[in-house]
């Protein structure tokens, strides 16, 4: 059985044509039959909705934090709806900050925007997805180009349970062993499969659903 609150989030990411199904390409080169797209959050309630399920995870998680990195760019929106619903929910007015792609080189300057992170602060990090890991090991320099903060804590919204670099190790096993940090899903591939379970609209994806689990996920 899948618990309320996933069966909720998943629901959510369908309505809100993020979790898709059909045949897509991962950045990992994969061949996939379903894929997550925040990039299509795209009205106020959407990330009204969704800056909740990111802040109970978050509060419920009991880490320590000082601000919210969003990494550019799905994750700049993800982490200033956190930060609103940290607020709005649990009354807790935490900063974000994101970064730039390319560092600007005039007012401001810099590659970062919002909270400036400073020796001893506690940051955690608010994504999509990982598959790869490829994101968090271009941020981590990021981050530690800051000063002497620690990052102990990373939020996402699927953990799509993928073999990493590393044959016996998913991708977030990777993450957690080589940065020291905890990766926090609201769902991951098990939930979603067996979301499907069971929906006639879904039948035809089940199979291949299977067949990629089996092939690409240590499940």
């Amino acid at each position: 059985m899948i618990e309320e609150r996933k069966k909720e989030f998943i629901s959510f990411m369908i309505e809100s044509d993020v979790l898709k199904f059909g045949e897509f390409t991962t950045k990992s080169g994969r061949k996939t039959p379903y894929f997550i797209n925040t990039g299509n959050y795209r009205t106020g309630r959407q990330f009204n909705v969704l800056g909740k399920f990111y802040a109970q995870m978050v509060k419920e998680s009991g880490c320590e934090y000082t601000a919210i990195f969003g990494p550019a760019y799905k994750g700049i929106p993800l982490a200033a709806c956190c930060s609103n619903a940290l607020y709005s929910q649990y009354n807790l007015d935490k900063p974000f900050f994101f970064n730039r792609k390319e560092v600007k080189d005039h007012g401001e300057g810099g590659s970062l925007v919002g909270y400036a992170p400073k020796d001893g602060d506690k940051i955690v990090i608010v994504e999509d997805v990982i598959t790869a890991g490829t994101a968090v090991r271009e941020v981590i320099p990021i981050l530690r180009s800051c000063g002497e903060i620690s990052c102990k804590d990373m939020f996402i919204s699927v953990d799509r349970r993928e073999i990493g670099q590393n044959f016996n190790k998913t991708a977030v096993d990777e993450v957690r062993d080589e940065f020291g940090i905890n990766i926090h899903s609201i769902v991951d591939v098990n939930d979603i499969r067996k979301y499907l379970d069971g929906k006639a609209e879904f039948e035809n994806y089940l199979e291949k659903m299977d067949e990629y689990m089996k092939k690409y996920c240590l499940v």
